[in-house]
């Protein structure tokens, strides 16, 4: 994909934080909100998350986040590419650039929680792709029949 660059950013950027919106939109309308986990873009800066982009040009693409929840161990959150962009490798770009950051401040395992349903299939696809294998629940999460808990080794 040319053209293409992933940065650490913050959610200071309007472009970055209306992806991070519209993100955080979705997933409230998909899920209901017992099992719905994502977080409001001021909230990842609450919690020190690293939070990357993926731009072409001016246009923000794709948005992700990793949060360290404990020793050694980051969690990825708020991962989204802007649905005129799906099938052309941004998600795959943002991935490799949080789990290099992962790796940079020495995390050790990064784990995430994703969805059941259809529309949440091509993001399992992608982190099965890239080394992630199911897990129990982690951190605070609890089992859930909505929720698909994913980790790996660096």
């Amino acid at each position: 994909m040319s053209g293409l660059t992933v940065e650490r950013m913050g959610v200071d950027s309007p472009a970055v934080t209306a992806l991070l919106q519209r993100h955080f939109d979705l997933m409230r309308a998909s899920s209901p909100e017992e099992s719905c986990h994502v977080m409001q873009p001021d909230a990842l800066l609450e919690r020190d998350a690293a939070l990357f982009a993926a731009r072409e040009g001016a246009a923000v693409l794709g948005v992700g986040a990793i949060a360290v929840i404990g020793p050694e161990h980051g969690e990825l959150k708020s991962m989204h590419t802007a649905a005129e962009a799906r099938g052309r490798g941004v998600a795959r770009h943002v991935l490799l650039a949080l789990l290099a950051h992962a790796r940079d401040i020495g995390l050790t395992r990064v784990s995430l929680e994703t969805g059941t349903a259809e529309m949440f299939a091509p993001a399992r696809t992608l982190y099965a792709a890239h080394g992630f294998t199911e897990c129990p629940p982690f951190g605070a999460y609890r089992e859930d029949p909505l929720s698909v808990f994913m980790t790996r080794t660096l």
